[in-house]
């Protein structure tokens, strides 16, 4: 059933309690107060000095990019490939075009500002147009009216407010905040029409409508929440007009945030990996920034302690160089750039120097050219980015994160030189999950070996009922035991028990019981314990059962990235990507049988992080009523 939205705001979580910003807030954040202190439209956004020396020679990669694509046609999404979703399963072909169409109207845009020049001007103009003539905004994965009518084209006259239509309505709004006299000197009229697009598209269906998933009222709060919020809030500060329903659209998309940081754990991780943290925490992040900024300060979040503790969880996450912790979906090396300016600015308000010094060993002196309009300018208009101090990366020494139950270790603070351990506890309910409960990753100077796969391309089947029918989804294919013929499930009753985790000069250990994540009938307990010997560099995972009698064989598997050798009876090296020192898996082969298995990567996702393909050991123990298998992992070469 549809709800709706009144003059007061909704309750800011499915339990009625308000989140940490609600709750620092209180009736400040109210739509009747917000209408008091929302500066005009006019300066609600960051404006940055577009035209000065220092935005101009930080859009140097965007300039040459925009001029090579200059004169040719706009990339143009196609009704046949948004039914390919419906058809085939095939979502990057519509999304592709879509994504290039508005990375060219930005690279367009912060021409068009930076320059004054006409030419860049219209072709910025072409770019709005062709985006509110667009059908729709929602990319078909998301879209809600096709198969209730059979069909694979949306409707024009229910519009589905998701990322895409989030996205959109927050680049129009950025692009009007920089060019908005100019539009109105050479296209007037298309300022109007944008702002009727975005009402009708979003701002409309947002206040209409409480009955959107992503908005977490039902208690599941993901990253969609304040990714979409915060686009709104952005779309609602430039693109409506003052008054109630104006403050009441921001009051509801500060709720939507605030919902988020709520469900967040209070050491700020997120069960999503480091790559889609800068999708949800860090989406959050921004729109606090947007609000602080609109409200003159008078809505500031940077004491809130949930907010302050995400902004370390890329740190913590990182292993070295491009590679980071990678757990559910997230990519163990994602490409492209980061809006490393937000977690510099977060850091620094945190008092957080190592956080300054992570941001900062990841700057760029140039805008990426693949960036979002909002976090370029963004970027843009943060006066102390430009002058951060370039620094290694603080590597730090250990963590342990228990709202997700993530620790990484490595053998000293300061150097990737040699072996880090991760290891996953958690449950199979979480977002974008896994079946991956115990899971291990160890990297060789900051470099996976024995790896997380990730995820492939997403197509129709990666969120419906196939999803555990894709290989990198399943248990099999992840580093945990498969117990007497029986995997893994999913859901959130298949987790870690009794988990334990102790850090000290000597050592990083994870103890943990993986028993309840198995529907195995007379296993009593599945002890994993995995530790970092310092002092030796030697990872060791050890297994430990105990079962009401004896039964058949359980296999342990071990993902392996890079070259894989095996010359010898007990052990395995695994050279990992970028040719560097390997790791040396060792065991008994005496209680456990190995057998090398390998999988050609032939998804350009995967490959692109892995190469051509991966390898998979496993070991076969024995079915006896107890008993234990050890591997070591040390470095050679």
């Amino acid at each position: 059933m549809t709800t709706t939205a009144t003059g007061s705001a909704v309750k800011a979580t499915a339990s009625g309690r308000p989140g940490p910003l609600l709750g620092l807030w209180g009736p400040a954040a109210s739509p009747d107060a917000l209408a008091g202190v929302l500066l005009d439209p006019g300066r609600a956004l960051p404006a940055p000095d577009l035209r000065g020396e220092p935005a101009r020679r930080a859009l140097t990669l965007m300039r040459e990019r925009a001029e090579a694509e200059r004169g040719t046609p706009w990339p143009q999404p196609l009704a046949s490939q948004y039914a390919r979703y419906f058809q085939d399963g095939d979502r990057t072909a519509y999304e592709d075009a879509v994504f290039g169409r508005q990375q060219r109207l930005t690279r367009a845009v912060l021409m068009a500002a930076s320059t004054g020049d006409d030419g860049w001007l219209a072709e910025a103009a072409d770019g709005i147009a062709l985006l509110c003539e667009q059908t729709s905004w929602c990319w078909p994965a998301h879209e809600e009216s096709c198969r209730p009518r059979g069909a694979v084209l949306p409707d024009p006259a229910a519009p589905c407010l998701d990322l895409g239509a989030g996205d959109v309505a927050a680049q129009l709004a950025w692009a009007d905040q920089a060019l908005g006299e100019p539009l109105d000197r050479r296209f007037p009229g298309l300022r109007e029409r944008v702002r009727a697009e975005v009402r009708t598209r979003v701002l409309e269906p947002f206040t209409r409508r409480r009955d959107w998933h992503w908005l977490g009222l039902d208690g599941h709060v993901h990253n969609w929440c304040p990714w979409i919020c915060g686009n709104v809030l952005v779309a609602a500060l430039r693109l409506a007009e003052p008054g109630e329903e104006r403050a009441l659209q921001v009051a509801l998309a500060v709720e939507g945030v605030d919902r988020y940081l709520g469900a967040l754990p209070a050491d700020g991780s997120v069960d999503e990996g480091y790559e889609y943290w800068w999708q949800g925490a860090c989406r959050a992040l921004e729109a606090l920034d947007v609000l602080e900024h609109a409200t003159a300060g008078a809505l500031d979040a940077s004491a809130v302690p949930v907010a302050r503790a995400t902004a370390r969880f890329p740190y913590l996450m990182h292993l070295g160089g491009e590679w980071y912790v990678n757990v559910a979906d997230s990519r163990a090396r994602p490409p492209g750039e980061r809006p490393w300016h937000v977690a510099h600015r977060w850091a620094r308000r945190a008092g957080d120097p190592l956080g300054v010094r992570h941001a900062a060993s990841r700057r760029s002196a140039a805008v990426s050219p693949d960036a979002e309009l909002g976090r370029a300018m963004s970027e843009l208009a943060d006066p102390d980015w430009p002058a951060a101090e370039a620094a290694d990366p603080p590597l730090v020494a250990s963590a342990w994160l228990p709202g997700v139950q993530v620790g990484v270790a490595r053998t000293a603070a300061g150097t990737a030189r040699g072996p880090a351990l991760v290891v996953k506890g958690g449950h199979n309910g979480e977002n974008h999950n896994h079946n991956d409960v115990g899971s291990v990753v160890v990297a060789v100077d900051g470099v996976p070996a024995v790896v997380d796969a990730g995820r492939p391309t997403y197509t129709a089947g990666t969120f419906g009922p196939d999803r555990y029918a894709i290989w990198t989804m399943r248990g099999d294919w992840h580093n945990v035991p498969e117990i007497r013929g029986t995997p893994q499930r999913a859901g959130a009753s298949f987790h870690a028990r009794d988990v334990e985790a102790a850090d000290g000069p000597d050592g990083f250990l994870v103890r943990l019981d993986l028993a309840p994540a198995y529907p195995v009938d007379g296993l009593e307990r599945w002890w994993r314990t995995a530790r970092l010997d310092r002092s030796s560099g030697e990872v060791t995972i050890e297994d430990a059962w105990r079962f009401t009698g004896a039964g058949e064989p359980s296999v342990l598997r071990y993902l392996l990235a890079g070259e894989v050798r095996r010359d010898r009876p007990g052990e395995v090296e695994v050279r990992p990507p970028g040719g560097g020192r390997a790791a040396v898996l060792t065991w008994d082969p005496g209680l456990a049988a190995g057998s090398l298995t390998v999988r050609e990567l032939d998804d350009p996702m995967l490959a692109a992080v892995w190469g051509e393909r991966l390898t998979r050991l496993e070991l076969a123990v024995p079915g006896t009523a107890a008993g234990s298998v050890l591997v070591r992992v040390g470095v050679r070469g």
